[in-house]
């Protein structure tokens, strides 16, 4: 990632069949493994996953928007995001497996809105390998304990 704009990608092994990988990364299937995840949707909708639909997010002191651009049920989902004043981008979700294993391609294209801004994006970019490290531990975490979808008779 170069200055205010760049593209991450990486690759994550999650223990569950593509349609059911694909579900971690939906709005509300995130809530299932990444503490803290509460998106608001100012519409209600049944449909998490349906390309227009928007959602917010609080995180480390700021507000952001999604909106679903695109899905393919099972195997592909993409948003659209933006952090005012913070930065702007993509985040592209691909699942590539059969049988009860996935491996999950993430990518974040994301740009910089201020100077003041870069610094913080070339630090999510330098930590990238590890943001993604600790998405695959939650999810091998959950998997495992109580509520996670191994556990469930």
């Amino acid at each position: 990632m170069n200055g205010p704009a760049g593209r991450l990608s990486g690759r994550i092994r999650v223990g569950l069949p593509p349609d059911e990988a694909l579900r971690l990364f939906t709005p509300r299937g995130e809530r299932d493994w990444v503490a803290g995840w509460s998106p608001r949707f100012p519409v209600p909708t049944t449909d998490d996953g349906a390309p227009g639909t928007v959602f917010e997010t609080e995180a480390h002191g700021a507000t952001t928007t999604w909106l679903v651009l695109a899905r393919q049920p099972g195997r592909h989902i993409s948003y659209a995001r933006v952090t005012p004043r913070d930065r702007a981008g993509t985040v592209t979700v691909t699942v590539h497996g059969s049988g009860g294993h996935s491996e999950v391609e993430v990518t974040y294209a994301l740009t910089a809105l201020s100077d003041a801004a870069a610094g913080g994006l070339q630090d999510f970019a330098d930590g990238y390998p590890a943001f993604l490290r600790s998405w695959q531990d939650a999810i091998e975490a959950w998997l495992s304990g109580p509520g996670g979808v191994r556990c469930r008779a």
